[in-house]
């Protein structure tokens, strides 16, 4: 599991002073990008950094996600690892701790994309091993 933490900005509210929806998805993607181009990149693989699209997202509210300054954790888990595609299970706390209550659980269906043919790719070994070993509970 990789754990991140993400600071909703006062930008983020609705009306109603929750983050809204629009806003948690860029939470979620706040939350991924780190692991996904920064660590990968260190790890030498430089190509998720170069292209990776999302296939598809579900967002499930179990309590609202209030901004009042403080930092939300997000908990990134390997869902399912596939050749060509991977999904992300995410868990958001409302607060910065394992404590804190799980507002928002959602998942992610990504796909390696080469940006140079405009089309989806394989993943190679070395990012396969890369997910496995970060985002699963025996990598933790």
């Amino acid at each position: 599991m990789y754990v991140a933490k993400v600071r909703p900005r006062w930008s983020d509210m609705d009306v109603f002073g929750h983050v809204n929806h629009a806003n948690m998805v860029t939470l979620l993607e706040e939350a991924r990008v780190p692991l996904l181009f920064d660590e990968a990149g260190r790890a030498g693989l430089a190509e998720f950094a170069k292209g990776m699209v999302v296939v598809k997202l579900a967002v499930h509210y179990r309590a609202p996600v209030v901004v009042d300054g403080q930092e939300i954790r997000v908990e990134i888990s390997l869902k399912d690892l596939k050749f060509a595609s991977l999904t992300l299970d995410y868990r958001v706390h409302d607060g910065p701790d394992a404590e804190s209550p799980v507002a928002v659980t959602a998942e992610t269906v990504l796909a390696p994309y080469d940006v140079t043919t405009n089309r989806p790719r394989r993943l190679t070994a070395e990012e396969r091993a890369f997910l496995q070993s970060r985002l699963t509970e025996a990598g933790a």
